[in-house]
């Protein structure tokens, strides 16, 4: 019989980790077939039982999950039926930890044989490193694709490997193809979620127009994750008084054309790093998410180009502190110093090179056949 993996994903990002994954499995083993939930681009590839749920599930923040909590309470519980009822051969769950922790822990209750894979480390190592000796009694393989997370990992005595960040990869054609940057074009980048866009870009909007002011001579650009986006962001930058020309999917274009640019917290980051785009970060979240947060958080930065590097590579405007005009101040310093913009992208094309090559997916299918290959416990 064809072995059967259950995945997990609830966010677009892990729908796009997971693809990369399951087309890297079917290579090495092509009967293997695919269940579980996530998003579109799994769906392709998927056999029922699968629930495209992301749409839904791919909420942030405390004070969302709360909202929904009757929601995921019923998906949480009939997966557990629906995993006991088709019997997998293994669990991978993708990134999306404030569920995908709990049901593993759940899994491991009531299956104990059952071989359970985490793919892109939840970063507990961010907010509670207590948890990863638990992790490791939920788990038999940790994936990672940051490079200091494997020790931390390795000390609970889970086994971990670093496959490398698919997003260098993913990227590699658009480097090698860049377009020139054009002067004096500030991109603008507020995120995918609509309450991320609601929240960030009036102080985006904010920032641009106190640049005009200074320099006459700035474009501005955004590049909005969804047609749906645009007429919030037009309305916000009327609010502000500013011209701002507006782009629907074209966030890794407008990373390669713009000189400078503003980048909500999050894979956007990464991606601006990998393009050469220098930029600032922007953070802005629910009231009580933030206050959660802040108590919770042990590292010093939250930026994870800054995590990577130990240091502050680019500057981090959070909550109150994410005003225009600080905003502004960033912008026009990367612009008016000479070589800011040239000395911050070689900075950010270091901490890249930490990442790994090509291979990322084909490392982590490696890793995951090597788990099934094996009967849970052995050595």
């Amino acid at each position: 019989m064809p072995r059967k993996l259950w995945i997990v994903a609830g966010e677009m990002s892990g729908d796009t980790r997971s693809v990369e994954l399951m087309h890297a499995l079917r290579a090495m083993e092509p009967d293997l077939v695919f269940v579980g939930a996530g998003g579109p681009h799994m769906q392709a590839l998927a056999s029922d039982p699968y629930d495209n749920w992301i749409a839904t599930a791919g909420v942030v923040g405390l004070w969302d999950v709360l909202k929904r909590y009757g929601y995921f309470r019923q998906k949480f519980h009939a997966m557990i039926q629906d995993i006991a009822r088709v019997r997998p051969d293994a669990v991978i769950l993708v990134d999306y930890p404030g569920f995908n922790l709990r049901l593993a822990r759940a899994l491991r209750a009531r299956f104990p044989t059952l071989r359970i894979i985490y793919y892109v480390s939840p970063q507990v190592w961010a907010w509670n490193r207590r948890r990863i000796p638990k992790m490791a009694k939920w788990l038999d393989l940790m994936l990672c694709i940051f490079p200091f997370e494997k020790p931390l990992y390795e000390q609970s005595g889970l086994r971990t490997e670093f496959v490398g960040h698919p997003i260098v990869e993913q990227l590699r054609d658009q480097i090698l193809s860049a377009p020139p940057r054009e002067a004096g074009l500030i991109g603008l980048f507020p995120g995918s979620r609509e309450r991320e866009v609601k929240r960030i870009f009036p102080a985006m909007a904010g920032a641009a127009a106190i640049i005009s002011k200074s320099r006459p001579d700035i474009t501005f650009e955004v590049a909005a994750a969804s047609p749906s986006h645009v007429a919030m962001i037009e309305q916000a930058a009327a609010a502000a008084g500013v011209k701002i020309t507006v782009g629907v999917g074209i966030s890794q274009d407008l990373m390669q054309r713009a000189t400078a640019g503003i980048v909500c917290s999050g894979t956007a980051t990464l991606e601006a790093a990998c393009l050469g785009l220098p930029y600032c970060l922007i953070y802005k979240t629910a009231w009580l998410t933030y206050e959660v947060g802040r108590r919770l958080v042990t590292i010093q930065h939250l930026g994870i180009v800054n995590i990577l590097a130990g240091r502050p590579v680019v500057r981090e405007f959070i909550q109150g502190s994410a005003t225009p005009a600080v905003l502004a101040d960033e912008i026009l310093r990367l612009l008016n110093v000479p070589g800011a913009t040239r000395q911050l992208s070689a900075e950010l094309q270091s901490v890249v090179e930490q990442l790994g090559g090509d291979g990322a997916a084909q490392r982590a299918a490696l890793a995951v056949l090597e788990v099934l290959n094996h009967d849970r416990g052995q050595p």
